[in-house]
């Protein structure tokens, strides 16, 4: 039975980013449904499969997740091959436990700097505590990176379930023209190749729906062309 994972708009969510980008980079085959955030039937919709009434969710047979990383988890026991998490359980240990900071953390930087996939890159000052949330995310990078990186371009070396947790921390960077250091934009621009973000960002700009809240410069909306 195909999974199926229904996601908010991917010009804004998120959440619905990160198990969708990982799906698509290990290749497990799903089928998606996109429900604008905005949409009048969103709660009705949503909440008769998500215990929170919130996206993203992964339907699997009668099986129900919702929240990215327990989606992740549950991909990880179900397609152990697909190796979301590092082999290596210090490296394990270490990818989960970034990628709950992450899940847990780095509000002021999201509250500033929302994601917004067709916002041509502009910067925008950041305030002392998105700074410090900065600070925090290239401290995690460049960390994972020289302890566990090694054999690829990633923060474990292969893309896995900490790189997706981080998929929209990189375009948000990229987006508001956050100044990083050279190590930093090297994981961004790796994480900005790949087919499956490409594929994401494509499909976001052409999504009909504005939602005010995401968009920093409101009333205008700044749109790539």
């Amino acid at each position: 039975m195909t999974l199926k994972l229904i996601i908010g708009n991917k010009n804004y969510s998120s959440w619905s980013m990160r198990p969708w980008i990982a799906m698509k980079v290990a290749g497990i085959a799903f089928e998606e449904t996109v429900i604008s955030l905005d949409a009048a039937d969103f709660k009705a919709k949503v909440g008769a499969v998500s215990g929170t009434g919130k996206v993203p969710v992964l339907i699997d047979g009668d099986v129900r997740v919702w929240e990215s990383l327990a989606i992740l988890e549950y991909l990880a026991e179900k397609f152990p091959k697909a190796g979301l998490w590092p082999s290596d359980v210090v490296a394990r240990a270490h990818a989960r436990a970034i990628a709950n900071e992450m899940h847990a953390g780095f509000l002021p930087l999201r509250r500033l700097l929302p994601m917004n996939m067709w916002r041509p890159v502009i910067k925008r000052a950041l305030t002392p505590e998105a700074a410090t949330n900065v600070q925090r995310i290239e401290e995690i990078w460049s960390g994972a990176r020289a302890r566990f990186g090694q054999s690829g371009p990633f923060l474990f070396g292969r893309y896995g379930a900490a790189d997706a947790m981080y998929a929209p921390v990189v375009s948000r960077l990229h987006t508001y023209d956050v100044a990083v250091g050279a190590g930093t934009r090297a994981y961004m621009d790796a994480v900005m190749a790949l087919p499956a973000f490409r594929e994401w960002h494509a499909a976001g700009i052409k999504e009909p729906w504005v939602l005010a809240d995401d968009e920093v410069d409101w009333p205008t909306v700044r749109k790539v062309t």
